[in-house]
């Protein structure tokens, strides 16, 4: 497979990057559990394949932290301020990011219409490749998220589930962490989503 032409999302060109899980914009927001949720699973799944992961804070002085997301902070993990709504217009995330060899971004966060959807369309702009995870994006209306997401897809992002990211990082069954990953996080997550009429009842 030529990596350059492949449309598939590869661990090793990859970065996930994950804006704005802050803690006083969480409660508002609707679909906020389940786009945490994504977003941490993922996480877990990133720094076993030592996928690098990064978050945006914005105005955090009035926003708060990350707190949801403190325990993935690693070696890899960078945490990035900013008072843009683009992420890329935030001279020091844009610096790293031009110097982190990563040309494809995983995007979760919040507001899927605002922060979200402004960085999507400035990183397409700038010719990266962009996955936005269609379930690890939320806003406080719906209806705003899906505007966004439509926006973002408009420009040139891939829309996307957590699960197919996770996927399409091990590429196959025969990757080395395939069991782990499988183990730790794939099967629970497809449990958690599976009914079986008639057993059980």
């Amino acid at each position: 497979m030529d990596d350059e032409k492949s449309q598939h999302l590869m661990a090793r060109r990859s970065l996930l990057l994950l804006i704005d899980f802050q803690a006083r914009l969480m409660p508002v927001l609707s679909g906020g559990t389940e786009a945490i949720n994504s977003a941490i699973w993922l996480g877990g799944i990133a720094q076993a394949l030592e996928i690098p992961v990064w978050l945006t804070e914005h105005c955090p002085d009035k926003l708060g932290a990350s707190a949801p997301m403190t325990h993935l902070l690693s070696e890899r993990t960078r945490c990035f301020t900013k008072r843009s709504f683009s992420a890329l217009d935030a001279q020091d995330f844009r610096k790293a990011l031009e110097q982190s060899g990563c040309d494809q971004l995983v995007v979760c966060g919040a507001e899927a219409h605002v922060c979200v959807m402004q960085t999507v369309l400035s990183l397409c702009g700038a010719g990266y490749r962009v996955a936005l995870v269609a379930d690890g994006v939320a806003s406080r209306r719906p209806r705003e998220a899906a505007l966004g997401v439509a926006r973002c897809e408009a420009a040139g992002a891939s829309i996307v589930s957590a699960e197919m990211v996770a996927y399409e990082w091990l590429g196959c069954a025969d990757h080395v962490l395939f069991g782990d990953i499988h183990r730790r996080y794939l099967k629970p997550r497809a449990a958690e989503h599976l009914t079986f009429p008639g057993l059980g009842e």
